[in-house]
């Protein structure tokens, strides 16, 4: 049932012809049809979850779906990783225009990992494909999957790397399937690149059936409403979002608002990463410039066109109320600035493995650049950055070669009247956890601890979220193993008084006497031993307001839950905890609160 706005919102955009002779739209056909294009994108992720290989694609969801008209405008997703459906954006057409759509025929799917014609990493590897009913074409459906590997200078194919080319294999827009056939000599070139065979021989087989759904449920749609109707109301959806959207943005103050940030480190110098970006909001559009960013590294820190863009959807987006739909009526209304040949447009041939850690922390750059317009909406800084780890092992017992990967979590920033959640993935990222007990039954590994760290939040009035230790360890065979990631200089930054979380370690054989434990950097690729163990701990979100502003009852409480330390307490917030019986002395605190507020000496 709509709510008054919603209906409204639908006759402004839909329900006035403009001549008598229109047809009109029927708002609950319009309903029925919108949901059910919402829900062939769902149905593909559903298909493509259950029938993947890899831990990373199966469990953690690293994958998008979604569904483009005969115009390759993106008219429905599934609520997978809203990273990776930014960047379909330009993708999709450019694809289609460099192959020729044309040359598509029913059955037909092309396979495209190019960073520099619309794409991401070479890992994100999309398949998609024409959809056709009775000779015309309807559009396209499409699925993206992070690959666990796709060849280059370290298994799982992320690392500090200096070129695209060692990086793994790159795929322009071929005919991975004709007319519902695999061109099995294609595939066999591809997977000859890749050293986890089985399992992305698995996951390329996935997706190809997810389209296969997608493709039954739109020509089963079709078939129900008619090919004039169901591009009439494809277009109400798209001008419903339109409408929906323009109403959004009148919600943010015009104005124009600026920030500045850095990635700590690129891989090989030690210069920061700067970036930077201007956006401009002007009644129905946000115009985002990031002129001023560096230029482009020969070290994987670049992030292209399509990412840089993806994170501006996303936040922007973010901001929005929660059941607002996305389409090309929503990204229509954002326009961008990046110049070619930075680490926001990277050009070939720059390495592009690690750009989503620019992406992420452009995405929290973005935030705290609203912080002044929207000081209720915005949170304080995250640990904003992808947080990526993978290592290879070959199995002694069947000689395979097992590759992992994933994307850890951490703190997220607190905000205007809560606490940030503690190990959670954040900005774009919508995946979900590995469990422990699946991991050391697919690989030759074990888990040796995964827990939250204590003292790691941003202190504030709002607390940040915590961060999250994960050991892997090798106890019998030797392993290779990546750390593309970053923080490891500074932590997530607090807002409005609240201070900084704890930044990220990486440590390799950690609890071992100093001699043996190593402190490894944030972007590198490491040969292990049996019996090595690689920490891998992220960071905490910074704070919201004075840590002196906080609730003793809540610092009470987050020391009892074994989040934060009695000294911590009284040393970043100004609680005294009686450690005998864990109870707030209130005369010592309000004594220290009153000294430290008079003197304006924060912890």
């Amino acid at each position: 049932m709509l709510t008054k706005f919603k209906q409204k919102d639908l006759e402004m955009a839909v329900d006035k012809p403009t001549n008598r002779k229109k047809k009109t739209i029927d708002p609950i056909q319009f309903e029925v049809v919108r949901s059910a294009l919402t829900q062939v994108t769902e149905e593909m992720a559903a298909a493509l979850r259950r029938s993947a290989y890899s831990t990373n694609v199966k469990t953690r969801q690293d994958f998008s779906c979604a569904f483009f008209d005969r115009n390759c405008r993106p008219v429905s997703q599934a609520f997978t990783q809203p990273v990776h459906l930014g960047s379909f954006v330009e993708l999709i057409p450019t694809s289609v225009m460099n192959y020729g759509a044309d040359n598509l025929e029913p059955g037909d799917m092309l396979v495209v990992n190019n960073p520099f014609g619309g794409g991401s990493h070479l890992n994100d590897v999309t398949v998609f494909g024409p959809v056709h009913q009775n000779g015309e074409l309807i559009g396209y459906v499409a699925s993206l999957a992070h690959h666990v590997d796709v060849g280059g200078g370290a298994p799982a194919s992320i690392g500090p790397f200096r070129e695209i080319f060692q990086e793994g294999i790159i795929i322009p827009p071929v005919k991975l399937v004709k007319r519902g056939e695999i061109n099995e000599d294609l595939f066999k070139l591809v997977i000859s690149q890749i050293r986890s065979k089985r399992v992305t021989t698995g996951d390329f087989r996935a997706q190809i059936a997810a389209n296969t759904v997608g493709a039954r449920r739109l020509m089963e749609l079709i078939d129900k409403y008619g090919s004039k109707d169901f591009d009439r109301y494809l277009e109400a959806v798209i001008d419903y979002t339109d409408r929906r959207t323009r109403s959004e943005i009148a919600k943010i103050p015009d104005g124009t608002y600026t920030e500045k940030s850095f990635l700590d480190f690129d891989g090989f110098s030690d210069d920061v990463v700067n970036l930077q970006v201007e956006i401009t909001v002007d009644g129905e559009n946000v115009f985002f410039d990031f002129d001023g960013s560096d230029k482009q590294r020969r070290a994987p820190v670049n992030s292209t066109k399509a990412m840089t863009f993806a994170a501006c959807a996303y936040a922007l987006r973010a901001l929005m109320a929660p059941d607002m739909p996305v389409n090309e009526g929503f990204y229509r209304h954002i326009k961008m600035n990046a110049k070619a040949g930075t680490v926001v447009h990277a050009i070939h041939p720059a390495p592009v493995v690690g750009g989503w850690e620019t992406q992420v922390r452009v995405n929290d750059m973005l935030f705290r650049a609203f912080a002044d317009g929207l000081p209720k909406k915005v949170p304080s800084s995250t640990k904003a950055m992808m947080a990526q780890a993978g290592f290879g092992i070959i199995d002694r017992e069947t000689g395979e070669y097992h590759c992992n990967y994933e994307a850890l979590a951490g703190g997220y920033g607190a905000r205007a009247n809560s606490d940030g959640p503690d190990a959670v993935q954040q900005h774009g990222q919508n995946t979900e956890n590995a469990p422990v007990e699946e991991v050391e039954s697919h690989f030759p590994m074990r888990v040796s601890r995964l827990s939250l760290i204590e003292n790691s939040e941003g202190p504030g009035k709002y607390r940040g979220g915590l961060g999250m230790r994960r050991d892997y360890q090798f106890p019998d065979d030797p392993a290779t193993f990546t750390i593309l990631s970053d923080r490891d200089i500074q932590g997530p930054q607090g807002i409005f008084g609240g201070l900084e979380g704890r930044k990220a370690y990486y440590i390799l054989n950690p609890d071992c006497p100093n001699e043996q434990s190593i402190e490894l950097s944030s972007k590198c690729v490491i040969d292990l031993k049996p019996g090595d163990t690689v920490s891998f701990q992220t960071p905490g979100g910074g704070g919201y307001g004075s840590p002196f502003e906080r609730d003793p009852r809540a610092v009470l409480k987050d020391v009892i839950g074994g989040k934060i330390s009695i000294d911590r307490a009284l040393d970043m917030y100004g609680v005294v905890i009686t450690k005998s019986t864990r109870e707030i002395d209130s005369d010592s605190t309000q004594k220290i609160r009153q000294s430290r507020t008079k003197t304006r000496r924060l912890p």
